[in-house]
């Protein structure tokens, strides 16, 4: 049975903006700029990591700057469903170093993967030798990342 959802005031969502935009910071400094003392907004914190709202801190890089200039996401339908195992395919996919995101869907693909690459070349090869020789890949379509804008979600 699941725990009812926590209620969430405008200083837990105040909280909650700060952390987004940078999860590093400490309770004392969350706390200074939103006017609470180190203890109260560590304590709010506190609660919010233990109903789960709070889940992990991230680390964000910068994937241009380690060389990796293109990300594609595809979407890939699976050819013989019968045959291979979803997890046994999830498993595959996801040890391939350049695949960020492995995300089963609904609709006219089983899956969506956010890849990163030096660029289309590299993008290619991982494509041609890594992806394509999973076991029960059918169709696939690739859509070339442009540009992204990050929003921090719905915390009011």
């Amino acid at each position: 049975m699941s725990q009812p959802a926590l209620e969430l005031d405008t200083t837990d969502r105040q909280i909650l903006r700060a952390l987004v935009q940078d999860a590093t910071q400490s309770a004392g400094a969350i706390g200074r700029a939103l006017g609470l003392s180190q203890p109260a907004a560590w304590r709010r914190i506190k609660r919010m990591r233990d109903a789960g709202i709070l889940k992990t801190q991230r680390l964000d890089l910068d994937k241009e700057a380690l060389g990796f200039g293109v990300t594609v996401f595809l979407g890939l339908k699976l050819a013989t469903k019968g045959r291979v195992s979803l997890a046994d395919f999830e498993r595959a996919v996801s040890a391939i170093p350049e695949v960020q995101t492995v995300e089963h869907i609904l609709g006219l693909y089983d899956y969506r993967l956010r890849v990163v690459a030096r660029d289309i070349s590299d993008f290619e090869r991982v494509l041609r030798r890594r992806i394509m020789t999973l076991p029960g890949v059918g169709d696939v379509e690739a859509n070339v990342l442009l540009s992204e804008e990050r929003r921090p979600g719905p915390i009011g």
